[in-house]
């Protein structure tokens, strides 16, 4: 069920008044001791949220209406990290601590493996045999991804780590963590909730509020109106654009990239923020997933902005306990994954850039594996070089979380070496500090707009279906630079610049909701200026959502 379709405009205005009038509890002494203790006092403990029973039925319907059968696989391991977490809670002695966590990630990586990434190594590892003249047929899947479930597999793992950590106490009532692993306006493209915040939430009673309801209801309209009119729109170009990319010339190619930069951030965005808003409309405040990402000033700031509960998620649990910035552990994990993973790009580039021969061919192998081993063999016990290798190690582990594919590894590659660049140019860059006002926002102006750009180039190894497509329009507009057709400029500008004139307000205000702070009257052309983009620009397809594939 789609955000963008009347089916969830049904679904959402049946819920939402019978949910505000259930009751959240039922929790009575006189009541329990009233009830027989064989027969009804079971069923008290079962149905005594009301209002929590009817979120997670709402919430079990609405991923069953994309697949049913797989909903077995959201219970499944709803129920596995339950009673892992409570396990890990009573269990006092390390060894059998850690055995249940392992239990908890080898069911959800498992899953995860198993449906998102079998065929991908599969066929990684049949075509490198083959080009080393082995022919050995390995078994292809014909299995459908699940909707959502890397998003829902990683927020259930995080509480069984967490209470391992002892950062909380796991809740010993099902239906508040089934709900909480299940709330269907994040459960299937984010943001990924920490059970530290939305737990306490899903426990505690709530109370219909109407400023919030106002809240969330602009935030879902805002959403809508940036998938349905911008993102929508901008597809129908970008589809174009990218399906003949070897007839497109350099500024053809550019409007691709640009036209795609800001269909991903529309639609990922447009979803976070209409999922924030229907949350508010049930009492719930979801996290802040997008922070005017484009305004970054680096590519650490950038990733700070961007899908930021995925960013901070990867931080906690693999940035940090592989060392973070201290030191480097798992030191023969992150050696072999990252041998793996220079050898297979070496292997696969090549003929991407139609470089064929067999000498060079090794060559690249070569060089590359010992471009990566060196540091990571030579000198693994200098800090510096284990930050380096951990911060590549989680864009890469990051890249391959977003898809089953080498372009998501090298665009995952392709951060990480930008991440670690502006580490290491990052004191000569502190030492710009230009005193005069006008030239401090000229530096500025021109950190946001290399940072972009460089983000731009991510976006081409993220849509591109093949590295070789990657490989073509970046030579398309190296070889072939030209004036783009205005018949693709118009409709792209006149998507974007409302977009950008808004955030540059949002940006020099430093307040996102800068529209609810201006008289009524600019709020009033804001909101009717929208309306009638959504209502006469909006595409209605119900078009899926870029990260529901992830």
């Amino acid at each position: 069920m789609l955000f963008n379709t009347f089916h969830f405009a049904y679904f959402f205005a049946i819920l939402l008044p019978v949910y505000w009038i259930v009751p959240h509890s039922l929790d009575s002494e006189g009541l329990r001791r009233r009830l027989s203790p064989w027969v009804l006092r079971p069923l008290y403990w079962v149905v005594r949220q009301p209002q929590n029973i009817l979120l997670l039925a709402a919430s079990y319907y609405f991923y069953a209406c994309w697949d049913w059968r797989f909903l077995s696989l959201l219970i499944l391991s709803t129920a596995m990290d339950f009673g892992c977490g409570l396990a890990v809670d009573r269990i006092d002695e390390p060894r059998k601590r850690k055995l249940f966590v392992a239990l908890s990630m080898a069911l959800n990586l498992g899953m995860l493996g198993y449906f998102k990434y079998y065929n991908f190594f599969a066929e990684s590892l049949q075509a490198m045999l083959a080009r080393a003249g082995l022919s050995v047929p390995l078994a292809h899947l014909n299995v459908v991804l699940p909707i959502g479930i890397s998003f829902y597999t990683f927020q259930s793992m995080s509480y069984v780590i967490d209470i391992y950590r002892r950062d909380i106490k796991p809740t010993r009532n099902f239906v508040e963590f089934a709900a909480f692993v299940s709330f269907f306006p994040h459960l299937v493209a984010g943001p990924i909730m920490r059970p530290t915040s939305l737990l306490p939430q899903i426990e505690a009673p709530r109370r219909f509020n109407l400023q919030q309801f106002y809240q969330g209801a602009y935030l879902i309209f805002w959403g809508l109106t940036k998938k349905v009119v911008v993102a929508d729109n901008l597809a129908l170009i970008v589809n174009d654009l990218f399906g003949k990319w070897e007839t497109i010339d350099g500024g053809l190619a550019m409007v691709a990239i640009y036209a795609f930069t800001f269909q991903i951030y529309c639609d990922f965005s447009g979803y976070t923020d209409a999922a924030r808003g229907i949350a508010k409309c049930l009492g719930f405040e979801l996290a802040l997933n997008f922070n005017l990402p484009y305004f970054a000033t680096s590519p650490q700031e950038f990733w700070s902005r961007w899908h930021i509960s995925l960013s901070s998620w990867l931080r906690d649990y693999l940035y940090i306990p592989l060392g973070g910035n201290r030191k480097a552990n798992g030191v023969i994990v992150t050696r072999v994954l990252m041998a793996a993973l220079i050898g297979g790009l070496a292997y696969f580039l090549p003929a991407a850039f139609g470089l064929t021969t067999t000498g060079t061919k090794l060559m690249l192998i070569r060089a590359g594996i010992v471009a990566l081993l060196a540091p990571t063999l030579l000198i693994p016990v200098r800090r510096t070089m284990a930050v380096y290798r951990n911060l590549m190690l989680t864009m890469v582990i990051g890249g391959l979380w977003h898809g089953a594919a080498w372009t998501f590894v090298l665009w995952g590659f392709y951060h990480g070496v930008l991440l670690v660049g502006h580490r290491i140019a990052k004191p000569w860059l502190d030492r710009i500090r230009p005193a005069d006002p006008v030239e401090a926002a000229c530096w500025k102006g021109v950190r946001i707009v290399a940072t972009f750009h460089m983000v731009c180039v991510g976006w081409l190894i993220f849509r591109a279906t093949s590295i070789r497509q990657v490989v073509g329009m970046v030579r398309a507009i190296v070889e072939r630079p030209a004036i783009p057709a205005s018949a693709y400029m118009l409709p792209v500008a006149v998507l974007i610049v409302p977009l950008l004139l808004y955030q540059i307000a949002q940006y020099v205000t430093d307040d996102l909701d800068v529209i609810a702070r201006t008289p009524w009257y600019v709020r009033s052309v804001f909101y009717t200026a929208c309306f009638y983009a959504f209502v006469l620009g909006g595409e209605f397809g119900g078009s899926q959502f870029i990260y529901f594939q992830f």
